[in-house]
């Protein structure tokens, strides 16, 4: 049986290697143009390339978006791009317009379509006609249940695309309004102001947002592979490295497990504790379950903190002298208690016994923010670049001395 993709998001070139190091399938990249997500660093021609090629040694996949709503300006020079993305390497195109659909089919028939959660599909009449267009794969609304993605699915036999994680937009699926009636800046062609994240006054009170509370199925993956569908969507393009090496470890984990019949109850609460350190918002299931209401959907308050436990990134070991390299993104000191986790899964607890700067100064305390430091630690466990170390525990309660994940198995 084939297994159910994990599909990440990648705002850049690092942010894609991280992804596919910790467990994604497939990755979905902007260009410099044509994307939803105009603020993210974003891809160049040569970047794409560079991606797809990381991403093929690795037998993995590259997708990109191109699924603004296109106006007449749009079209001046659309299709040289997309004749340069192809010769990149890239194995998909995400798109919402039908001229870019019957042009890609009919001059890439190589490269698969899939048709983009912004055309809003909630129907399997609907998954037909694009079938009928030559789609590959349909990313389906969010506002759709588990009933009724079933079936769609039982009804086409289509791929079919779910988010299951992230932001929520508070208008139908992304098709937003709000940016454009108050900054004036368009949404639906990359310029999301995100107002919804906006205080507004009520009374005299700035105590009223638009803001959804973020998607969280973490609890119903089983039942989405058991459907049958094709590929799980994480949100998150603009997200952080560490953000995005958790989600996408945490899931990895989740999804691995629930094959192996290694995910039990007690194991998921971990996952889902884990989980629910790298948010800032509230979670819900949204329109999984049920017809999705205000208690589903919208959070009072401005819970949006920046999340202190990533403490830094391993840029490397050195063996002989005992000395991870990292960058530094918040505060700690020595005699701290941290915890280091690897893309294959495992988490490693220990005490910072010795800390040096840049020029090997010995120091109690590291607290400048994107700086390099030295961490002394003598260990048998391999240490290599793109490792995580955060504050002790972030993964929750431990089931066993050490936690790991190795070819995709389960073990204590």
């Amino acid at each position: 049986m084939k297994r159910i993709e994990l599909l990440s998001p990648a705002g850049d070139i690092e942010r894609l290697k991280v992804t596919l190091l910790y467990g994604a399938d497939a990755v979905y990249i902007g260009g410099e143009k044509y994307g939803l997500r105009a603020n993210a660093t974003n891809f160049t021609i040569d970047q794409i390339q560079e991606g797809c090629r990381f991403a093929h040694n690795l037998g993995k996949k590259v997708y990109l978006t191109l699924n603004i709503v296109f106006h007449n300006e749009d079209m001046d020079g659309v299709e040289d791009y997309i004749k340069s993305v192809v010769d990149a390497g890239i194995d998909a195109f995400i798109v919402s317009d039908p001229f870019i659909i019957s042009y890609i089919k009919k001059n890439f028939p190589q490269v698969e379509v899939h048709l983009s959660t912004q055309d809003s599909t909630t129907n399997y009449k609907s998954v037909k006609y694009f079938q009928k267009q030559g789609v590959d794969r349909v990313v389906l609304a969010r506002e759709v249940s588990l009933d009724e993605i079933k079936e769609i699915i039982d009804k086409t036999g289509i791929d079919i695309e779910v988010f299951i994680h992230g932001a929520m937009c508070t208008c139908y699926s992304g098709r937003c309004a709000l940016s454009n009636y108050v900054t004036n800046r368009d949404a639906n062609r990359g310029g999301c102001a995100q107002v919804c994240r906006f205080a507004f006054a009520v009374d005299g009170k700035k105590d009223f947002t638009f803001a959804t509370k973020d998607n969280n199925l973490a609890k119903y993956i089983g039942n989405l592979i058991d459907i049958g569908v094709t590929s799980l969507k994480v949100e998150g393009r603009m997200r952080s490295l560490y953000y995005l090496a958790t989600v996408i470890g945490t899931y990895r984990e989740i999804i691995d497990r629930y094959y192996d019949n290694t995910l039990t109850r007690d194991v998921l609460e971990v996952l889902e504790e884990r989980l629910s350190r790298v948010a800032n918002r509230a979670v819900s299931t949204h329109y999984l379950l049920r017809e999705a209401d205000a208690t589903d959907q919208y959070y009072t308050g401005r819970n949006e903190a920046s999340n202190q436990d990533y403490l830094g990134q391993v840029i490397s070991y050195d063996r002989k002298q005992k000395l991870i390299k990292i960058y530094e993104r918040n505060y700690f000191e020595v005699g701290d208690t941290v915890e280091l986790f690897t893309p294959q899964g495992e988490r490693i607890s220990f005490v910072i016994e010795k800390l040096y700067d840049e020029d090997m100064n010995q120091l109690d305390v590291a607290r400048h923010p994107d700086n390099i430091y030295y961490i002394y630690l003598d260990t048998d466990i391999e240490i290599v670049a793109y490792d995580t170390i955060t504050s002790s525990l972030v993964g929750g309660r431990y089931y066993g001395e050490k936690f790991c994940r190795r070819n995709g198995k389960g073990s204590s």
